[in-house]
Parts: C-alpha cells; sequence; structure tokens
C-alpha cells in the first residue's frame, strides 16, 4: 500500500472537501481550515492546510471551538510539524491518540467464529441492546447522544448498526459508517462486554461490517484504534497508517 497516496485521497476526499452526511449538516471554510458541523452532533475542525500565520489560525480555530464546542482532529501526517504542540499552547487539550488504520476491503477475509451471530440494529429495542453493550464496554453512552441521527442515518442507508451476540447474548456492537463518493467507509465503536471478549465477537463484527463496505463497492474501511482494538485489526488485515489525536477545549 502506497501509504502517501491514500493519506493523500482520505484527506481529499474525506476532509477537504467532506460531503454532507445528513440534511441540516454545514461545511464552512476559512482561507486555511475546513469545519464540519452536524445538525445533531458536535462540530469539528476537520482540516488545516498548515499556511498562514499558524499563530493566528490556530488562535482563531481555538475561539471558534470554545464558542461551538467540538474538537480538532489532528492527523500525524498535518503540517506544520509542531501542530500538536501549538495547539496546546493555545489552549486546546489532547485526549488519548488513536491509531488510525486502514485496509483495502477486498482483501479483507470473513470471520465466524463458532457461536458468534451477527445482528443488524433497525429499530428502538435492537438500539437499546446497543446502548446497553456500549455501557459496559467503555462505561459511557456516547451513541445515547446521538440516538436520532444515527436511527436516521440506518433509515437513509448511510450507516449501519451492528450486534454481535455470543451464544445468543448480546456481547459487543458498533456501526460503520458509508460515506457516498469517496470510496471510503469507517468503523466506530466495537466495544466487547468483558465477559465475552477472547470468543472473537469483535473480529467478527469487523469482518461482517467489512463485507457490508465491499458489497457496496467502497474500497477503503479505516477506524480509530485504541490499544486494545488496533493489534485485532492489524490480525485481520488493516495497516497502520497515522496517529490522530482529538484536541478539545
Amino acid at each position: 500500500m502506497d501509504t502517501a497516496a491514500v493519506l493523500a485521497e482520505f484527506d481529499a476526499r474525506l476532509r477537504l472537501d467532506p460531503a454532507l452526511e445528513q440534511p441540516g449538516d454545514r461545511v464552512e471554510r476559512t482561507a486555511h481550515t475546513v469545519r464540519y458541523l452536524p445538525a445533531q452532533a458536535p462540530p469539528a475542525v476537520l482540516y488545516y492546510d498548515g499556511g498562514g500565520d499558524p499563530g493566528k489560525v490556530i488562535a482563531g480555530e481555538a475561539r471558534w471551538l470554545a464558542e461551538h464546542g467540538g474538537e480538532w482532529k489532528y492527523y500525524s501526517h498535518d503540517r506544520p510539524v509542531d501542530l500538536p504542540e501549538r495547539l496546546r499552547a493555545a489552549g486546546l487539550r489532547a485526549e488519548e491518540p488513536e491509531a488510525f488504520m486502514l485496509a483495502e476491503t477486498e482483501l479483507l477475509a470473513p470471520y465466524t467464529p463458532a457461536g458468534v451471530e451477527i445482528r443488524a440494529v433497525t429499530e428502538e429495542t435492537g438500539y437499546e441492546r446497543l446502548l446497553s453493550v456500549q455501557r459496559g464496554a467503555f462505561g459511557h453512552t456516547r451513541h445515547a447522544a446521538m440516538r436520532e441521527r444515527l436511527l436516521a442515518g440506518v433509515r437513509a442507508g448511510n450507516l449501519a448498526l451492528v450486534l454481535a451476540l455470543v451464544d445468543g447474548e448480546p456481547a459487543c456492537g458498533g456501526r460503520i459508517e458509508f460515506h457516498a463518493g469517496t470510496g471510503f467507509a469507517s468503523l466506530w465503536g466495537g466495544g466487547t462486554l468483558p465477559g465475552f471478549r477472547g470468543r472473537g465477537a469483535y473480529r467478527a463484527l469487523v469482518a461482517h461490517r467489512a463485507a457490508l463496505a465491499a458489497a457496496r463497492g467502497y474500497r477503503y474501511l479505516y477506524s480509530d484504534c485504541s490499544p486494545d482494538s488496533e493489534p485485532i485489526l492489524a490480525r485481520t488485515g488493516f495497516t497502520r497508517l497515522a496517529t490522530t489525536i482529538p484536541f478539545t477545549i
């Protein structure tokens, strides 16, 4: 894989010129930055081209984030090279770094361990089961704040929510988002309840979502991975291309 070329394509299609995901979403562009403002989720500074006076640009975006909330999504190939230090100096706080991992969908093999079943989440009762799994796996339910946005995405067909059941019990849950016209789909969530870890539920959930992306013609599948999920995705066929860090006020 040509890492530089794939990262350049990712930047061009999802950060420089992001498609609107749902009605009411907006994109704002300044002379050097791109901001995404979802109708039902916190906004983000998606991209900074490194131009202008970095101090002034970053200070301006920090003021914008202080007013609107959200995050500055930093990737390790962003410029200038000292951008993280500049963001911290502007008063932004670095959250936990994650591995930006990517695979070509056609190269990912199916995986169906014994006792694991994948189910689509399409209704409120299924969504509540997904929230319960997220709460048990992560100790929080970020999905709860995005309920209407996620369910609207399911109805529109631009994302899928899925649960992995182990011996009939909900064990792992997550979603896949299909970024229309980009060639990229993305994985989110995937937390597994402690009592079901080591049974292959998370890996099966990844393989199922990869198959969904491939069936729709998406070439690439990416994920921002925690240290727990990175080795599993690596075994599945993903490659680490960068490090990403959310910076917040």
